[in-house]
């Protein structure tokens, strides 16, 4: 290359110099940009490899869920079944200040026994079984949850009742019904209007009294303390219980030893029951025993109730509901 001084004395390169150079510059930024090219590409395959990887990951389904009945805000858990809650409670509290107690019992992870009492109903000739006499049952004792006071005495001509296919008095349109069906299943409606529904293989009833609620709403007689029962003394509020059922079919009882028609009435709709029907009243009949495993130890459910944890199995001289593990 030979090198000249422009006129201000600094060197500068001849044609034939520059244009060697010029050559010499084009293929060094030919290999930069090719060598850019190639990394590009490579980083371009990471990002779309990466990308796929992430596509196929969003794509993947979601392990599968068990379906059970979980804790609900409000309700304590009592008992669990093989899926889940079997039997859970809450309190009430009424105008007065009384508290109303109400146990739930979820639908398919419990069934239902009917028995009779010692005493009432009058069997007459018919057969009754161990699972519906006047005792829980041998049968019965290992998945036993609870068991409850069911209604009035049959001489007050409240309902009928029917326990395994056998009447022992007759059931009567228009009253509220606790029906058991084939399953052990149990549903709560008004005879003859919306239960049985058809197909309904019921086998055993316990009817007792007008509806206490009904589509969510307290009887229009609610106020009429003479329509719920005679009451020992003449204070109104005295111990009472209910049974009823919400749009999900679960079973919910309630009672206090202090309580007006109308706060039961409450107590079950608060808890969402649809329909309802009043059980049996006054101290020495109203009881309730829970027990937190199946076939575990009975503890008294309503406080200040006179009779013990063990009456139903001990036997009792009136009719009475066990609740069972198992849907």
């Amino acid at each position: 290359m030979t090198r000249v001084l422009n006129v201000t004395g600094e060197p500068r390169l001849t044609t034939k110099g520059a244009r060697h150079h010029l050559r010499a510059f084009v293929v060094l930024i030919a290999v930069v940009l090719l060598a850019a090219a190639c990394s590009s590409g490579s980083g371009g395959s990471s990002k779309s490899a990466t990308r796929t990887s992430a596509s196929k990951s969003s794509t993947t389904a979601p392990a599968p869920t068990t379906t059970t009945t979980t804790e609900q805000p409000g309700w304590t858990p009592v008992s669990y079944g093989p899926s889940g809650i079997a039997v859970d409670r809450r309190s009430y509290v009424a105008a007065d200040g009384s508290q109303i107690t109400i146990v739930r019992f979820r639908a398919g992870q419990v069934h239902f026994d009917l028995h009779v009492g010692s005493q009432d109903p009058p069997v007459g000739n018919a057969t009754i079984g161990p699972n519906a006499g006047p005792a829980i049952s041998a049968a019965e004792q290992p998945i036993l949850l609870a068991a409850f006071n069911g209604g009035f005495q049959m001489s007050t001509n409240s309902g009928g009742f029917e326990v395994n296919n056998q009447v022992l008095s007759p059931l009567v349109n228009g009253l509220a019904s606790f029906v058991i069906n084939s399953d052990g299943t149990g549903h709560i409606g008004i005879w003859g209007q919306t239960i049985p529904t058809r197909g309904e293989a019921v086998t055993s009833v316990r009817q007792n009294l007008a509806p206490l609620v009904i589509n969510g709403q307290p009887s229009p007689a609610i106020a009429n303390i003479s329509a719920w029962g005679a009451t020992l003394g003449p204070a109104p509020a005295v111990a009472r219980s209910a049974l009823g059922e919400d749009a999900q079919g679960n079973i919910i009882y309630a009672a206090s030893m202090s309580a007006l028609p109308v706060d039961l009435a409450s107590a079950l709709i608060s808890a969402g029951a649809v329909t309802a029907m009043e059980l049996d009243i006054n101290p020495y009949w109203v009881q309730l025993a829970l027990a937190s495993t199946p076939g575990g130890p009975l503890s008294i459910g309503v406080p200040g109730q006179e009779r013990p944890a063990d009456q139903y199995q001990v036997g009792w001289t009136r009719d009475f509901i066990t609740v069972l593990s198992g849907g």
